[in-house]
């Protein structure tokens, strides 16, 4: 399960006033669902016959196959981590002594139907496996692209420079562009970043 969790992407969820990081994976044997504030990181794993014992615990009335909840589930999720509403199903979180509690109420076979994440603190292996590694990966990716394209801009401006000194013009001014400057470019982003984050 933590193994396919990998491949699948985060997704911004809020419940509330609150916004978190979240992504899940569902099998027929189980869930994994791993959630963070940015601040903190937590995860559930449940196999199936933790899933069966719970929803007998929260579901008294409904008599469904153990695998029936979990594509229930699944499917109550899948709008959630793909930013859109569903009317019929409300989502609830609750902060609990060392863990993170998410509470879920919608329907099943014309009957109510609860379920309830017990989320701990994730260990700092699966942490850095989720988020930290992937983070870096991805900065140090859009380091080059950044670096890639100043070179070309740069390549462009000396470009245009040259058919400038060799008597081209343009035919619309509105065309004209100022030379790329690395150095300004890199402060007023960065200063765009300081802005952003305070």
């Amino acid at each position: 399960l933590e193994s396919s969790l990998l491949t699948k992407p985060w997704a911004s969820v809020c419940f509330g006033e609150s916004a978190f990081l979240a992504k899940v994976c569902f099998r027929d044997t189980g869930y994994i669902l791993l959630i963070s504030d940015l601040s903190s990181v937590w995860y559930e794993s449940a196999d199936a016959e933790a899933v069966g014992q719970r929803s007998k615990e929260l579901n008294k009335r409904l008599t469904v196959h153990v695998s029936s909840f979990l594509h229930h589930l699944c499917d109550l999720m899948s709008p959630l981590m793909t930013g859109q509403l569903d009317t019929t199903t409300s989502f609830s979180c609750h902060h609990t002594a060392g863990g993170l509690s998410l509470h879920v109420k919608s329907m099943l076979s014309g009957l109510p139907f609860y379920w309830k994440f017990h989320c701990c603190p994730a260990p700092v292996e699966m942490v850095s496996r989720h988020l930290v590694r992937p983070l870096i990966r991805m900065s140090l990716a859009l380091q080059y692209q950044v670096q890639k394209l100043t070179f070309l801009l740069l390549q462009k401006d000396a470009e245009i420079e040259d058919y400038r000194e060799n008597g081209a013009t343009l035919s619309r001014d509105r065309l004209q562009t100022e030379p790329f400057q690395e150095a300004v470019f890199q402060q007023n982003f960065m200063a765009e970043v300081r802005s952003s984050a305070s």
